[in-house]
């Protein structure tokens, strides 16, 4: 009995704390569920709103950008849509097993996947490949690896190839404008982004298109001047004359004279703004608006129409250039030959150097800046294209008659080819500047009267005569009159003075001479051929580019009436001609 009566307490005490515990749990099951029906049921905002976190995203849409055609409308430039594949690091860093159907689909190596995600482990995001086909991108995402999915972009591409790329440029990999046209109309080309709401299953999928935020709105189209047909016989005709002459670049341009629009502008080397492998920083400049060069003879036409001017002068002055030497402040001056006693026409004929330098040392250099400042040179044009420089043209209050005579005839000067036909364009619009653009005008721009058309006259008939007896007979063309003026200068050394033996040929001028059309300007690099005067190696680039506008626009040909031309001695090779 004793023994019973001592288990007994022990027996109780298990027992309670065993009711006590179970009673415990039944409250707390209790508790829980009451929160859960509380929180699901009753107050479920809280969680669906953390559902809906993890479940909807905001995405950006992407604008399609703006298409770039030339002035009657071909295609220079078009986006195209093409995906890409991205995906959440970590999701696919725990799908390993399908690392290998993935790089295969996407032409890539496993350890190439392995990098990228090592690169950005701690990211939401990560581009796995870029500007793929929508097909291919369907197929990639029918794969179902986890973490995996598409977005929508586009790919630039650009039907004319290397033969416009200076001018439009190129686009990025996100399709923003980097260069040329693409660069400097990106506000109009390249739209805005639209926002929507959308919902995504655990791979990332969207499932359900929620609501749109902001629309988006597309890139707007570009119409520039460009006429590609002119663009490719230019681009043509001067490669054609680098591989001839061995030159190592060249840049040709044509301008409407009528309107300042730009129908062509070529550089050599070019690149092709499709493939990024021929990309580098040499080849990629507009070096029609980049690039400076002293201009050499292609000034003096300008500096005889201030002789003009002057009242001291006309076309039938003597100008004695005899023995062939001048010497200023220790700088000589030279022509090729003795050419005695010449008439201010046949010192453009011939192109004397010290011809021009006499008539100009008769003259204000002050106005002589004047004038050349007054036909663009030593400004920029407002040209809508990046990089253009002013070029370099100084002003003085004392001038060293060296100095002052070397101006006159191209030296101590820069500018760019874009400026020289510009200027050029003065002489073709009666003395009227007008307004550069890149962009097709639809009405004729008003201008800015800067010489007088009388003197323009006389200087456009000396131009003629160039083309005609003098140093630009290549030029010619058989059923037209044309104007125009040749230049070969020195190529500057970077250290200091000139290089020997380098040179830059040029030829500027205009056509048909009584009314004309087109401006254009040829300039090529360092000839290392046999030839590298201006009259031998850029005017025959002008004559083919011309004669090829010309007929595209079908104008009439003007036959040169009787009693035009200056009587002038044959041609001979002439420095700075």
């Amino acid at each position: 009995m004793a023994r019973d009566r001592r288990k007994k307490p022990k027996h109780l005490f298990f027992q309670g704390r065993h009711w006590f515990v179970l009673v415990c749990l039944v409250m707390g099951t209790m508790a829980l569920a009451v929160r859960g029906l509380y929180v699901q049921v009753i107050d479920n905002d809280l969680l669906q709103a953390e559902g809906l976190e993890r479940q909807v995203r905001v995405l950006k849409m992407v604008p399609a950008r703006g298409k770039i055609l030339d002035r009657r409308g071909h295609v220079l430039a078009v986006s195209t849509p093409v995906d890409a594949i991205w995906a959440h690091p970590a999701s696919l860093r725990q799908a390993r097993a399908d690392w290998p159907r993935l790089a295969d689909t996407l032409g890539m190596e496993t350890a190439d996947i392995d990098r990228i995600l090592e690169r950005n482990i701690n990211k939401g995001f990560v581009y796995i490949k870029r500007s793929l086909s929508p097909a291919l991108a369907t197929h990639v995402v029918g794969l179902g690896v986890r973490g995996v999915a598409r977005q929508r972009e586009y790919h630039r591409y650009y039907p004319a190839g290397r033969i416009a790329g200076h001018v439009l440029g190129f686009t990025d990999v996100d399709d923003k404008g980097q260069e040329g046209a693409e660069l400097t109309f990106e506000n109009h080309l390249g739209g805005v982004a639209g926002q929507k709401r959308v919902r995504r299953d655990r791979r990332g999928q969207t499932v359900e298109n929620l609501d749109q935020l902001s629309p988006v709105h597309h890139g707007r189209e570009l119409r520039l001047s460009i006429d590609v047909r002119i663009q490719a016989a230019a681009h043509q005709a001067l490669a054609r004359t680098l591989v001839e002459h061995e030159a190592v670049g060249g840049t040709a341009m044509v301008l409407d004279s009528r309107t300042g629009e730009i129908l062509a502008m070529v550089n050599l080397p070019e690149f092709n703004p499709n493939d990024r492998s021929t990309f580098n920083t040499h080849v990629m400049r507009n070096r029609a608006v980049t690039d400076i060069f002293e201009p050499g003879s292609t000034v003096k036409p300008f500096t005889l129409s201030l002789a003009l001017q002057s009242g001291i002068f006309t076309p039938d002055t003597q100008i004695p250039t005899s023995p062939g030497v001048l010497v200023l402040n220790r700088h000589r001056i030279r022509d090729i030959h003795d050419y005695g006693v010449l008439s201010l026409t046949n010192v453009l004929v011939k192109s004397s150097n010290i011809g021009t330098a006499k008539i100009a040392l008769e003259l204000n250099p002050s106005q002589l800046v004047a004038t050349l400042q007054s036909v663009g040179f030593g400004r920029l044009t407002g040209v809508e294209l990046p990089g253009e420089r002013s070029g370099v043209l100084q002003s003085k209050e004392r001038w060293r008659l060296s100095e002052h005579a070397t101006l006159s005839y191209g030296y101590g000067l820069s500018v760019t080819a874009l400026q020289l036909a510009r200027a050029y364009m003065v002489l073709a619009n009666g003395g009227v500047l007008k307004p550069i653009t890149i962009r097709r005008r639809e009405e004729l721009p008003r201008g800015e009267r800067v010489l007088p058309s009388d003197v323009v006259g006389q200087i456009n008939q000396m131009l003629e005569h160039v083309v005609v007896k003098g140093t630009g007979k290549s030029a010619r063309l058989p059923s037209y009159r044309v104007a125009g003026k040749t230049g070969t200068v020195r190529k500057i050394n970077p250290e200091g003075g000139y290089l020997e033996g380098h040179w830059r040929a040029l030829f500027a001028g205009f056509a048909p001479a009584n009314d004309p059309q087109f401006v254009a300007v040829v300039m090529i690099d360092d000839p290392r051929g046999e030839f590298y005067y201006g009259g031998e190696v850029a005017a025959p680039v002008f004559r083919d580019i011309m004669a090829t506008a010309l007929r595209l626009y079908s104008i009439p040909g003007d036959i040169a009436p009787e009693g035009r031309e200056v009587v002038v001695t044959p041609q001979s090779k002439q420095s700075g001609a």
